[in-house]
């Protein structure tokens, strides 16, 4: 082997372990292309999380915003209940259609963007955000249905979906300094004119992902068999529940930090949580006090920029030393463990820990349960089993939602309830798993690589007929 093909093959393995195609001069991979789309739609949520922190959500009445935010989040479950079963398994099986879907998230918020700037002071504020919600869901169902089907190599498919999010949080971190600097200086409009930007970016990056077909074929019988397996049930039911989890702590703290919580309609479960406060030896709170300072909400939002970072690059490390059932219970018992330890705490540092620790817990508990899905579901479709997982998580995550909007609590209050429940969910998990599990691992594996291999060459041929479309302008130009 000559040391020229003993370079290009190092090159070949360190792009497969990237979940990339291999390398081709002035080709870049359908890989790459997917994360430059994917963090800059993550840098666009960043900044219209920033812009809404000085939007008419925190300066009209409690109660106001309150039941509006809960009939938009009622709203918002409905394509994800109703729309995406049908319309899911039709992008599936469409060419393209999934890459199709990312680009039309990406576009359709630009129009949504400027219309928050229209109305940032207007009560139609409201859906306009909430369109942005749904938008931003759909971009991450199909991102998960598209990483399968353009990775070279399945068995890296973990690692591509961890750099994935590794790449998003390091997005969502650059993208918050610009969009503070305009907050303070220009007010929400400004920063919703750069993410109204970032989005066209967006699109337009979208474009150049290759059009692939997730699933020709019907869901085949062992395929359903297998993605019925107690083991990916059990997984899928814990890492629903973080996702909860993750609605839940969200809008939690968006009202606990805005305050003036107002009695009126809500006034029967307000005198509840006064009775509590009671019976438990504490004063009873003044509901009707203003708000947090503004920057308390940007370190609510870097304590799940951070956490997320940090769980996306701790994650792959935990994998190599204890098993993805493991770090599933850890991270359900984690979670559990620092709510109640930010409960006791309280006030900023409280807060910022439990956001920081639910934040890591997401990360780390996606990429053990995306790994027990390829181990134990070898036969299985990645890209339309992944898109169907993602779009129930994202309805439970407006479920969890619902409830601290619906049931108005104080921050300690909601973090002992995430506490008790965490902790419940992770000895359930514990407990219930099969200590015998019905796939047997080695078969597994084994069909695991024989249906991967026979993927990949197939990719590889659709792959080899894509380059010539594939080389990038630039690149093209300097050629000629």
């Amino acid at each position: 082997m000559t040391a020229e093909t003993s370079t290009r093959t190092g090159r070949t393995r360190r792009a497969r372990r990237d979940g990339a195609a291999p390398e081709r001069p002035g080709v870049v991979s359908p890989f790459v292309r997917v994360a430059r789309t994917h963090g800059a739609a993550i840098a666009g949520d960043t900044l219209i999380a920033i812009a809404l922190a000085d939007s008419l959500f925190f300066s009209i009445d409690p109660n106001d915003a309150r039941w509006r935010v809960a009939l938009y989040l009622l709203v918002t479950m409905a394509p994800f209940a109703f729309v995406a079963p049908f319309l899911g398994p039709l992008m599936d099986r469409l060419r393209g259609g999934h890459r199709f879907m990312m680009i039309a998230s990406a576009a359709l918020r630009v129009p949504a963007a400027i219309g928050m700037i229209v109305y940032i002071d207007s009560l139609l504020l409201f859906p306009l955000a909430f369109t942005m919600l749904v938008l931003g869901k759909t971009h991450h169902i199909s991102k998960a249905a598209t990483v399968p089907a353009i990775v070279e190599d399945e068995s890296e498919l973990v690692e591509a979906n961890s750099r994935l999010a590794l790449l998003a949080a390091v997005s969502g971190v650059l993208a918050a300094i610009p969009g503070a600097l305009l907050l303070r200086f220009g007010g929400a409009a400004a920063a919703l004119v750069l993410a109204a930007l970032v989005f066209a970016g967006a699109a337009l990056l979208g474009t150049r992902i290759p059009a692939r077909t997730v699933a020709s074929k019907p869901t085949a019988a062992a395929e359903r068999a297998e993605l019925r397996g107690s083991g990916i049930v059990l997984a899928a039911s814990a890492m629903g529940y973080v996702r909860g989890v993750v609605g839940f702590l969200t809008m939690l703290l968006a009202f606990v930090l805005r305050g003036g919580i107002d009695p009126g309609p809500t006034g029967p479960a307000v005198a509840v949580g006064h009775r509590v406060r009671e019976a438990l030896g504490r004063d009873a709170i003044d509901l009707s006090s203003g708000g947090a300072p503004t920057w308390h909400f940007g370190v609510a939002l870097g304590a799940l920029g951070m956490g997320g970072l940090v769980g996306s690059v701790i994650a792959p490390r935990v994998r190599a030393m204890v098993s993805e059932e493991r770090m599933l219970a850890g991270t359900l018992a984690a979670i559990g463990v620092i709510a109640f330890l930010g409960a006791l705490a309280g006030g900023l540092l409280g807060l910022f820990v439990v956001a920081f620790t639910v934040a890591a817990g997401a990360q780390t508990g996606k990429q053990a349960f995306d790994a027990i899905v390829q181990r134990d579901a070898p036969a299985a479709n990645l890209g339309r089993s992944f898109s169907r997982f993602e779009t129930r998580f994202q309805l439970v995550w407006v479920i969890g939602a619902l409830i601290p909007v619906i049931i108005p609590m104080a921050a300690w209050i909601g973090f002992m309830i995430v506490g008790a429940a965490s902790l419940f969910a992770a000895v359930s998990y514990w407990l219930g798993k099969d200590p015998s599990p019905s796939v047997d691992r080695e078969k597994a594996k084994e069909l695991g690589a024989s249906v991967r291999a026979r993927r990949a060459a197939r990719r590889s041929a659709n792959s080899d007929v894509e380059t010539a479309a594939t080389v990038e302008p630039a690149d093209t130009a300097a050629s000629d």
